[in-house]
């Protein structure tokens, strides 16, 4: 993988200039929080206060191109090779979304977070918070090798259509709500 990984790193560099990669803390296993590495696929812009421009406005071309194609995902092979993810499991959301979740909801920290998962090969970023965050806990309750087979060749499929690459009106994907508001949504 290395040519890959340095050939896209020097593409970013080139197009997008420095850092390279995007490192973000996220949730992990039980709660506990690890810093998860992608490739970078938005500029730094800022408004004149230093606020970041929406996703849409700082999402590059290539950038696009790295997240249709999943390749921006490859440096996460650092944390799977360092034990705070695993290739199929729950994807890791962001430290600011611990106060989010329910209580049952939660319990997609009882395992290792993913690379993919069951949510990604059933509609990635096009589903709806509570539909992706329900089908995390299916995962966690219904979770074997015979899965994960299954969700590592249905991801294959996912990112070769490119599917539920983004939320609808959104760049990427919307912020997640607290559970509170999400119940009165359901």
């Amino acid at each position: 993988m290395s040519p890959i990984l340095l050939a896209i790193a020097a593409v970013v560099a080139v197009m997008m200039g420095r850092p390279v990669l995007f490192v973000q803390r996220r949730l992990g296993l039980d709660g506990t929080e690890f810093e998860l590495i992608k490739f970078r696929t938005m500029t730094m812009a800022t408004s004149e206060d230093g606020t970041p421009l929406p996703e849409k406005e700082r999402l590059t071309a290539f950038g696009s191109l790295l997240r249709q194609t999943s390749l921006d995902e490859l440096p996460e092979l650092f944390n799977i090779a360092k034990g705070e993810m695993a290739f199929v499991g729950p994807r890791p959301l962001p430290v600011r979304y611990r106060d989010r979740y329910s209580p049952e909801e939660f319990r997609r920290h009882a395992v290792l977070p993913g690379l993919t998962g069951w949510a990604q090969v059933n509609g990635r970023n096009a589903t709806s918070w509570n539909d992706r965050l329900a089908m995390d806990q299916w995962y966690v309750d219904h979770r074997s090798l015979r899965l994960d087979l299954e969700i590592m060749a249905k991801t294959l499929t996912s990112v070769l259509r490119r599917d539920g690459i983004s939320a609808p009106g959104h760049a990427t994907m919307s912020e997640m709500p607290p559970w509170t508001e999400r119940q009165s949504q359901s």
